[in-house]
């Protein structure tokens, strides 16, 4: 019989067991939760699938949605030649995943945020003033146009995926001029994340970096179906290319979700998860642009600034998310528990993210208000 003074200790070893075991955690597939039903469920669908004629290529159209609440899977809808087992195109949701890739690096001790990135990747080294923080908040200070196919006369981005910079991305990133200090001005740049892409492969070396995403983050967290396309010059096109299926995104949602732990394993820092959730220092919200989310470390916040609403006022100001062109979104709710994958072809700006995480709080959460 333990004594009355270790009685406290072993009971809240107990304890801290039981927690331990009543967390869930997905292995081989993700354990069924159950199933909400319900008028707010329908009203939910309704917005997130409405019928569309995608001749006219407008309107919002859902290829996928998946719903994390607790470790579990509760909801699922697929659309479209999208499946389970379909390996969707995230588009810029692959930055907030290089972010991930990097926060186990900077785990394992192999770069520090205040370094010149001239440091893991030579070609920068007419920037010598930027640092990797500097990127990682879209604040490089390139003279960088992030247009699309709307202005792509003009766009960085399209020349640097289509055209002139498609054989080596960072290297026809880093050949633009800045055009402010860096640090200073925020300016979303898939060049920007790029770099760091190459980055990466001067931190971690040749040899390990062709695998590095793999070893580093999709197989501790069980993915199987993630693909990233390079460029020719065999760097990962962090901007843009990687895809996975729709509840394989949502494992690291979850890892997200619960401060870079994974199971009992830290996989990535809690310091870095932080930094991930820190608002830009620098940032300043357009008043035109009410419900633009506000940049952190590679990642988009629901933070209300000073002088300025929050960016999706029916969603918690704990949310955050990674989110890509055409509607693709991983929506983190810390507060609630929920991870939110939603895959998309949406075309012409009718998708609001505060509408769809009002009523997905409504039908996933009702019982926890924002």
């Amino acid at each position: 019989m333990p004594t009355p003074l270790l009685r406290p200790l072993g009971l809240a070893l107990c304890l801290a067991a039981g927690l331990a075991r009543a967390e869930t955690w997905p292995a081989a597939d993700w354990q069924q939760g159950t199933a909400p039903s319900g008028g707010a469920v329908q009203a939910f669908e309704s917005y997130a699938f409405p019928q569309r004629d995608d001749a006219s290529r407008t309107g919002v159209r859902s290829d996928a949605v998946v719903v994390i609440r607790d470790g579990e899977l509760i909801y699922e809808r697929y659309a479209g030649p999208t499946r389970a087992e379909t390996p969707h195109l995230t588009w810029s949701v692959s930055k907030s995943l290089l972010a991930t890739v990097l926060g186990v690096a900077y785990g394992e001790g192999r770069f520090k945020l205040d370094e010149p990135v001239a440091r893991y990747y030579p070609a920068f080294a007419g920037h010598p003033n930027v640092h990797l923080d500097h990127l990682m908040h879209w604040a490089s200070g390139l003279a960088w146009q992030e247009d699309y196919e709307y202005a792509p006369l003009k766009s960085s981005v399209v020349a640097m995926l289509y055209t002139r910079g498609r054989g080596d991305m960072a290297a026809f990133a880093a050949e633009h001029p800045l055009d402010a200090v860096p640090g200073k001005r925020f300016r979303y740049s898939s060049g920007d994340s790029n770099v760091l892409s190459a980055a990466l492969r001067g931190m971690v070396g040749e040899e390990a970096y062709g695998n590095y995403p793999w070893s580093a983050l999709f197989e501790p967290l069980g993915i199987h179906s993630a693909v990233w396309e390079t460029d020719a010059a065999g760097t990962y096109v962090g901007s843009s290319y990687s895809y996975l299926t729709a509840r394989d995104l949502a494992r690291v949602g979850l890892l997200m979700q619960r401060g870079g732990r994974w199971g009992e394993r830290h996989l990535v820092p809690s310091d870095w998860v932080a930094f991930n959730r820190k608002p830009f220092a620098d940032y300043q919200p357009d008043p035109a642009k009410p419900g633009d989310a506000v940049p952190g470390g590679h990642w988009w916040l629901n933070t209300q600034l000073q002088g300025a609403a929050r960016p999706w006022p029916d969603a918690p100001e704990d949310a955050f998310a990674a989110l890509g062109h055409w509607g693709q979104a991983l929506y983190v709710l810390p507060s609630q528990k929920l991870v939110i994958v939603r895959y998309a072809d949406d075309r012409d700006g009718s998708y609001h993210h505060n509408d769809f995480l009002k009523l997905a709080l409504a039908a996933f959460a009702p019982e926890v208000k924002p």
